[in-house]
């Protein structure tokens, strides 16, 4: 990794394999991003295989209207796709979504509607899809679907039983339970109102610890552990939700860092007995319930417990009869302990977990006691996550970003290891770039999704070999395809490495059609850089916004900072208490890097982010050193005590254990060391990043007498959801940075 990654060609030649040049090459417009058919192409999301491996089914926009989704469906063997829930059809008139319908969604980053989720039972007998509030049920025997629900409240986070015998969900803050044979529904709780709320992830579970269900049926059938939510200690954070219709005040339950959380409760309900028992979490009951998995004969259940800072995470063994429990296995770190989705229970209560003792995120395997067997992978990479088992083979499969033992954090494969013995993983997908997998619960065939820089994103259904069966959504990129009249002026990105503090960087860099390298050009720096995300540079397809930038006349420019995710252990926690510095200090590097190319032009460079990537702009535009002529900074945290606990007090403790590190990254006395001109952004309804973090800004610009330019969003909460408003969005991004660095900009006139 010290030299330069695979540097492509900045000139894409006419022979490219992306697709036959037309004719008369057309400039990407706004209006045309932000228009169906959508650019991507047909692209299947939430592509799962049925339990019997024998169909496929996968989620579809409509060609209409690429932002309303229907269900299809696609035989393993011979024969064409088929849609098996038509979203207008059953449900022409989309109603109002439920504000906790729509809460719940926004932590899902889910902004389309129509068919947006659904599940199957463990025999593949049906399809259970939840639309506009209610639930149908698709029998795969007779291709009938029926509506389950017709009320006029959301039934949330349906579920089919895993013998097929019911279908669950949460209904007014309760747990319902009907039987498909009798059609019969039974409130499994019933005192479910105010601030009490069961068998729901609360917020902090899941914005930030991406756990979005509070119950799990054990596969018997037999019982079902739920959890209990009292909101009552969570400080009150009034919400001003400014929609163009008004204004309405929401008294939200924000946990803010060094706050208290909501008080957690797990429970088991008996379905043979009506029983509910509690689980014993400890005597401590400011923790955090972060995982809940069944053994495979339901007579154990698995609960991952953190401590409220986060540096411990303990595996629970609890007897579902009783609620008696006991430790298995604990995790510590001295910074904090990732959370993840790897652990497997084995038929024969063995089980496999990753943890970083090593120093990198690996796999290993243990007894039904806790006490580690092997190492199933190991070197100097990261295991981004656990796909599979096929216990009958003793194959593993993961996904990683390797190539020959060394991390290669631009590209990611599907690797096989073996459960029996510690030796080196093989690919089983192609290099070059990247790949999702979703392996079948026998391990023996895996849905693939990849992409490239010249790949718009593919799905097919292969065999564990890699040996694909069939396409799901080729997607290619040819004459009919609705990118092709673009595709000419695309430039294939080139990719490098910078060294920072003993740490390697990885970049990716666009250039405009028909660059000259002889000219100077200025630069667009996109940002994220927040940590406990993986890689923002890859060798992927990326989103035609980027080829507005490039036809707009800007180089675009990506750097993965230190603190970023999915790398080394120390590479990640490089920014613990002070959230901002380091990463500053290497988006500063990238900068100054970018000045001195003789194709950049060093007084026209911007940066734009959103969230994480907000708040690294506005700190980079602040940063002397960085020297930028601009910033648009979107929906950012700007002092890390409005933030939520279990984020905030991952990386910074709390503002009372850690007061210099709060106060180092608070952007408001930086403000008045801006170097360039300012667009602030942020949606009027953001119950995420809430809007006293822009507020705040905005009142000390303005005592500074600081000019600055600001867009808010009524109605919008933490992104900005609609191709109206997108395309507005997005006219203003491109005029601010016409006025900025662009055409129209002061030096450019010179």
């Amino acid at each position: 990794m010290r030299t330069l990654l695979l540097a492509s060609s900045i000139l894409l030649s006419a022979g490219s394999a992306m697709a036959q040049t037309p004719a008369d090459p057309a400039v990407l417009t706004p209006e045309r991003v932000f228009s169906s058919p959508a650019l991507i192409g047909p692209v299947a999301r939430g592509v799962s295989l049925s339990p019997d491996g024998q169909l496929v089914a996968f989620l579809r926009g409509r060609e209409d209207d690429a932002n309303v989704q229907d269900l299809w469906a696609a035989p393993t063997g011979e024969g064409e796709p088929y849609k098996l829930i038509d979203a207008r059809a059953l449900a022409p008139d989309a109603g109002e979504l439920s504000e906790a319908e729509k809460a719940r969604r926004e932590r899902l980053r889910i902004s389309a509607r129509g068919v947006v989720d659904y599940a199957w039972d463990q025999q593949g007998r049906y399809i259970l899809a939840p639309l506009e509030g209610d639930l149908f049920l698709a029998t795969r025997a007779d291709g009938s679907v029926r509506r389950l629900t017709e009320t006029g409240a959301d039934e949330i986070d349906a579920k089919v039983s895993p013998k097929g015998s019911y279908v669950s969900f949460v209904r007014d803050q309760n747990l319902y339970v009907q039987d498909l044979a009798t059609g019969r529904e039974t409130p499994i709780t019933d005192d479910g109102r105010g601030l009490i709320t069961w068998a729901t992830a609360e917020f902090i579970a899941q914005e930030e610890m991406k756990r979005f269900t509070g119950y799990w049926w054990s596969p018997d059938e037999r019982y079902i552990a739920l959890t209990r939510v009292d909101e009552s200690p969570v400080d009150v954070v009034p919400r001003f939700e400014i929609t163009g219709a008004g204004t309405t005040v929401v008294e939200q339950r924000y946990p803010k860092a060094g706050r208290p959380n909501a008080a957690v409760e797990l429970y088991v309900r008996d379905l043979t007995s009506g029983d509910r028992i509690k689980v014993d979490l400890g005597d401590n009951t400011d923790i955090y319930l972060a995982r809940v998995d069944w053994s495979n004969d339901g007579r154990t259940l698995y609960v991952q417990r953190q401590s409220r800072d986060q540096k411990r995470l303990d595996l629970l063994s609890v007897d579902p009869a009783t609620g008696r429990s006991r430790v298995i296995v604990s995790q510590r770190a001295d910074a904090w302990v990732d959370l993840n989705d790897d652990f497997h229970v084995l038929a024969d209560g063995r089980f496999i977990w990753s943890n970083e003792d090593s120093g990198w995120r690996h796999l290993y395997l243990y007894d039904r006691n806790g006490r580690v067997v092997r190492p199933i992978t190991r070197g100097v990479w990261p295991v981004k996550g656990l796909n599979g088992v096929n216990e009958q083979t003793g194959e593993v499969f993961f996904t990683a970003s390797m190539r020959d033992g060394k991390e290669l954090p631009i590209e990611q494969q599907l690797f096989r290891a073996s459960l029996n013995r510690t030796e080196a993983p093989v690919a089983i997908t192609p290099a070059g770039g990247w790949w999702n997998a979703s392996v079948n619960a026998p391990g023996t065939a895996y849905v693939g999704n990849y992409s490239d820089p010249k790949t718009p994103p593919q799905s097919a259904l292969y065999r564990m070999d890699g040996t694909r069966v069939r396409w799901i959504e080729e997607n290619r990129l040819d004459a009919d395809h609705p990118f092709a009249p673009y595709v000419s002026r695309l430039r294939e990105p080139e990719f490098g490495t910078l060294q920072s503090h003993g740490e390697t960087l990885v970049w990716r860099m666009q250039t405009p059609p028909n660059f000259d390298p002889s000219k100077k050009y200025p630069v667009v720096m996109q940002v994220y850089g927040g940590p406990g995300t993986g890689a923002g540079v890859q060798k992927s397809w990326q989103p035609a916004t980027s080829q507005l930038l490039t036809e707009a006349g800007y180089i675009v420019f990506r750097l993965d900072n230190r603190g970023e995710g999915d790398r080394s252990q120390a590479f990640e926690t490089s920014n613990y208490r002070q959230l901002g510095v380091v990463e500053t200090q290497d988006q500063t590097m990238a900068a100054q890097w970018l000045k001195r190319q003789p194709f950049v032009d060093p007084e026209r460079i911007a940066i734009m982010g959103w969230s994480y990537g907000g708040f690294m702009s506005l700190m980079t535009l602040t940063e002397p050193e960085a020297g930028l002529a601009g910033a648009m900074a979107g929906a950012a945290p700007t002092d890390w005590a409005l933030y939520d606990t279990h984020y905030t007090e991952r990386y910074m403790s709390t503002p009372q254990d850690n007061p210099e590190g709060y106060a180092r990254t608070d952007v408001l006395p930086r403000l008045g060391d801006m170097t360039g001109r300012l667009l602030i952004l942020h949606g009027m309804a953001d119950d995420n990043v809430i809007l006293p973090n822009a507020t705040r800004v905005i009142d000390k610009l303005q005592e500074q007498s600081l000019p600055f330019e600001m867009m808010l969003y009524p109605g919008q909460r933490h992104g900005v959801r609609g191709d109206p408003r997108q395309l507005q969005q997005w006219r203003t991004y491109l005029d601010f940075l016409d006025r900025t660095i662009g055409t129209r900009s002061h030096d450019a006139q010179d």
